[in-house]
Formats: C-alpha cells, sequence, structure tokens
C-alpha cells in the first residue's frame, strides 16, 4: 500500500503473486532473448520495457549477470543505434 501510483502497484501485485513456473521462466526468458527496440517509440519506454523484464525474472530467481544484460540491449537496438555498438 506505499505504492504511490497504478503501475507502482502492479508491479508489486505481480512481484507477490507471479508463479516460478517453469512456463512463466520460459516465456520471460523468450521475451526478453527477443526483444527488439522499435524506432517510433521513446527510447526511455523501451529501457523500462527492459528492466522490467529483468526485475520480472529476478522475482522468480533467474539471475541475469550485468555483462549479459549489456548484450541483449545491445542486440535489441535497431539499426539506427549501430554506433553504440
Amino acid at each position: 500500500m506505499k505504492q504511490k501510483n497504478v503501475p507502482g502497484l502492479w508491479r508489486k501485485f505481480e512481484s507477490l503473486y507471479m508463479t516460478m513456473s517453469l512456463v512463466n521462466r520460459l516465456y520471460l526468458k523468450q521475451v526478453l532473448y527477443s526483444l527488439k527496440m522499435n524506432i517510433g517509440k521513446a527510447a526511455s519506454e523501451q529501457l523500462n520495457k527492459f528492466n522490467i523484464l529483468i526485475l520480472d525474472l529476478e522475482n522468480i530467481d533467474v539471475q541475469i549477470d550485468d555483462e549479459d544484460q549489456t548484450l541483449l540491449l545491445l542486440c535489441a537496438l535497431t539499426k539506427v543505434h549501430d554506433h553504440f555498438k
């Protein structure tokens, strides 16, 4: 109840009630590994989506180290951002 906005409250509910089933783990990993940035959307919105996926995986005891997170994020970038790679 300390949450002040709806998205924060929703994330809190997800963290409390998200199951640790194999299907859920596979689904979240698939979404993370297939994530592609969209040119038409704000970068902050897309980075938030990436971070939420990482946090959701951490909530079900799936650890992805910093190096792998960096590589996944770089792979998700569009051709417009090739200079970052």
